[in-house]
């Protein structure tokens, strides 16, 4: 089972051991976490300054489409309302549109997402072709 140990419950053991005012497992008994627990966050305590480690990457996986690459989408269902009426014509076409005029190629469930996304739906764009 994981718990989050806090970081001033690491750095209170830490200086409660470093100035010896109990012994390890009278901190440990106070804090509940393992020994070697204990031993990994003195060792980045020494070697960082700091009880919790800094993660540097980036979590998940990276968006195919930038930001520009989306805006060019809405771009395109906004002038041209009329080819996207049909779901898989309209991803079918924003396929070939993307691949040709910005080298990209990805799946259709990638465009489906972004757009869903941003609020761009077959049912926004019929409703705004009605009007």
């Amino acid at each position: 089972m994981y718990r989050k140990i806090s970081q001033d419950v690491k750095l209170a053991a830490i200086h409660l051991h470093e100035h010896q005012l109990f012994s390890l497992e009278n901190i440990l008994a106070c804090v509940r976490f393992s020994e070697s627990m204990f031993w990994r966050i003195l060792k980045l305590w020494r070697e960082t300054g700091d009880v919790v480690s800094i993660s540097n990457c980036i979590r998940g996986r990276p968006h195919i489409l930038q930001c520009n690459d989306v805006l060019y989408l809405i771009r395109l269902v906004r002038h041209r309302l009329e080819w996207f009426l049909d779901e898989l014509l309209f991803l079918d076409e924003l396929l070939v549109l993307l691949d040709t005029n910005r080298f990209i190629s990805v799946h259709y469930a990638t465009i489906h997402r972004e757009l869903e996304r941003v609020g761009v739906s077959l049912k926004n764009i019929s409703s705004l072709s009605s009007a």
